[in-house]
């Protein structure tokens, strides 16, 4: 079993800067690929990242590419997505993932074994 908790989340301007960091739990988060999601009000959850087990593999979303950076320190067992460059449209609750399986299909919410409780970003204009 793995717990994750994010932090991090909060109100910025348009055009700010955010840190997420998401703390895992358990001996195994090392084996595990890692994800960053996020759903707005009436929205479905997306995809916004996704990190290998080794940290040396990353995909992002389009919408995110070149503005968000997703990374891991598995000694903390701790996985980060720094937000640059924020617009209103990234504000949404952000929820962190475990994969146990590093599955290829990593931008379905289905492919992921445990889930945060998320934190809130929201993007003034």
């Amino acid at each position: 079993q793995v717990q994750l908790v994010e932090s991090g989340g909060g109100l910025v301007q348009t055009g700010g800067s955010l840190r997420l960091s998401c703390a895992a739990s358990g001996r195994t988060f090392s084996s595990y690929a890692m994800g960053w999601f996020r759903q707005a009000p009436g929205k479905e959850r997306e995809f916004v990242a996704h990190i290998r087990w080794t940290g040396r593999v990353k995909y992002y979303s389009d919408s995110v590419k070149g503005r968000f950076t997703i990374s891991r320190d598995n000694a903390k067992n701790t996985v980060y997505l720094q937000m640059n460059s924020l617009k209103p449209e990234d504000t949404a609750v952000y929820y962190c993932a475990a994969d146990r399986h590093n599955s290829i299909s990593y931008y379905y919410t289905e492919e992921y074994d445990y889930w945060g409780q998320g934190t809130q970003v929201t993007v003034s204009s």
